[in-house]
């Protein structure tokens, strides 16, 4: 910056140094949680998606603030006649991101998207040897299962073949798991004995590069110069401001500390509504919060104890106090806005002294100690866990149940209600690709046990309903199939659904052109500053 002689006074004497000066179009992002890394095959919240979001692409991305499907690092595709073979056709001129240990020596081609999927296909991938991993979504969605093979016809071609038609896998295949990694930093990772470094430090071709990650504390990126989309980088830096209280991160917003941040608490809406130097986008919440009983542990393997427990939670009042005026009761599976949803099903309605009896039946005793888990973050479809948790805890005190409210940092949380540790877990969704699959397939199916199936719950003939659907292309006849499968899944009650929420986004009224995600994404392409 050019100095004038009296703003060099000034300056001197301090007379502007409460002056706001920008040297660069820097964006702070007060986020909620802090990623468990970067390899987006690997995670499933939104925290860890969000983290890598900037960093990496897709084939196919969804359109920003939309659910529709558009070109990304393939500028085309076709499908043949029998639904089962995808043919990509790679975008020319993409380069790789570079860091102090790797700069790509070529351009992105069809070897980095074989390395990407046949990783997560082949459990003897050298790469997959080297650093072993999971990936739930993958394995959660069946497409281990159902991709036959990923071959490279030319140098920028793809050919994807299935064992059976899947209607969601263009949609499937925008999600944050299919970001496309480099072969070749994979491949000198290994050969450095370094392969986790993907992990921690990695390489994208997107709109921002990676530089540093301090846990709890800051992710620090840079915009990408050489993106091969240059009308979306319009911001210099991009950082993470890494704040676990919501009312940190408001105050840090109203400081114009940050200008973007998340999840505000429901009694907070009104006064940054009512706040000239803000904004507050709102939509209706494509999610849904629900209890999930581990039907692995005893008692709940008893059908008759999850309608108890399901009978004796207070839904209106929880909706009330928790949501306040930004939630809407849940009665289904996935949210009414979601194509194929059934308004048939009816809750069994709040009745504890039935809720009683059924327990005494089911020979429950009165005392008996069960575990409920408590997130300790907010999240669109939860923005207070632990006062949830509260108010269930003293709903199950009522028909005899002693109950234990246990709560861990978010990545040990996912992971322990992952592998079935809990009696019952408070947790949610927010659908990934508008599809109903990415519901019912996703979270309930046997195949997503381990993954989002936090109910560990595998029952056959659901399984078939929502397998079969997934097979057709015709959204009539999907739907009647997915609605018996909502019917089934109500009267076996491995969850009781509590409410969708509405999403309030608060920014800055300096930022230009953010759009709300349909699918919670935080998405920082085309974004600038006034």
């Amino acid at each position: 910056m050019r100095h004038t002689p009296i703003f060099a006074a000034l300056l001197g004497l301090g007379l502007l140094a409460q002056a706001p000066v920008s040297l660069a179009k820097n964006l702070v992002f007060c986020s909620e949680g802090s990623p468990g890394g970067f390899d987006t095959a690997q995670y499933t919240s939104a925290t860890d998606n969000d983290a890598a979001e900037p960093i990496y692409n897709r084939l196919v991305e969804f359109e920003r603030g939309a659910t529709a499907v558009k070109p990304a690092l393939a500028k085309s595709w076709e499908v043949s006649a029998d639904g089962l073979t995808y043919t990509f056709h790679l975008r020319e001129g993409v380069k790789f991101h570079s860091n102090k240990d790797f700069t790509p020596s070529r351009e992105m081609n069809a070897d980095d998207v074989l390395f990407t999927f046949n990783r997560m296909l082949d459990r003897e991938h050298p790469f997959r040897k080297a650093y072993p991993t999971e990936f739930p979504y993958f394995v959660g969605m069946s497409l281990d299962k159902n991709i036959a093979r990923v071959e490279k016809t030319a140098p920028m071609t793809v050919v994807f073949t299935l064992n059976s038609v899947d209607a969601a896998f263009v949609q499937n295949l925008a999600m944050s798991f299919a970001a496309i990694l480099s072969a070749e930093y994979a491949h000198q990772l290994m050969t450095s004995g370094r392969p986790s470094d993907i992990n921690q430090k990695p390489i994208g071709t997107g709109p921002f590069v990676f530089q540093r990650y301090q846990k709890d504390s800051q992710i620090r990126y840079r915009g990408n110069k050489d993106y091969w989309d240059p009308a979306q980088v319009k911001l210099d830096q991009l950082i993470f401001s890494i704040n676990i209280d919501p009312s940190v991160r408001i105050q840090k917003l109203r400081k114009n500390e940050c200008q973007i941040t998340l999840h505000p608490r429901p009694a907070d809406l009104d006064a940054l509504k009512n706040d000239p130097q803000l904004q507050v986008i709102e939509k209706p919440g494509f999610n849904l919060g629900y209890i999930a009983y581990n039907v692995r542990h005893k008692p709940f393997d008893q059908l008759e104890v999850r309608q108890a427990m399901d009978m004796a939670v207070n839904k209106p009042a929880i909706v009330k106090a928790v949501y306040q005026q930004a939630g809407q009761l849940a009665v289904g599976s996935m949210p009414p806005t979601q194509w194929s949803y059934d308004e048939s099903i009816k809750d069994a309605g709040y009745n504890p002294d039935k809720a009683r009896e059924l327990l005494k039946a089911a020979g429950v005793k009165e005392g008996t100690e069960i575990t409920l888990w408590a997130m300790p973050v907010q999240r669109p479809y939860n923005p207070n866990a632990k006062l949830m948790a509260e108010m269930l805890q003293a709903d199950w005190g009522k028909v005899g149940l002693k109950v234990k409210i246990v709560s861990y940092e978010w990545g040990e949380y996912l992971k322990r209600t992952k592998d079935g540790e809990h009696d019952i877990s408070l947790i949610g969704w927010t659908g990934d690709n508008g599809d109903p699959d990415n519901w019912l397939g996703t979270l309930y199916s046997c195949d997503a046990i381990g993954s989002n199936n936090y109910s560990m719950w595998c029952d056959p003939q659901y399984d078939a309903l929502v397998k079969k659907a997934k097979t057709i292309t015709d959204r009539e006849q999907r739907s009647v199939l997915y609605q018996q499968a909502q019917q089934r899944l109500k009267q076996q009650v491995p969850i009781t659904p509590i409410a969708h929420s509405t999403v309030n986004q608060p920014l800055s009224a300096k930022v230009e052109d953010f759009k709300v995600s349909p699918f919670g994404r935080n998405v920082f392409s085309g974004v600038s500053l006034d």
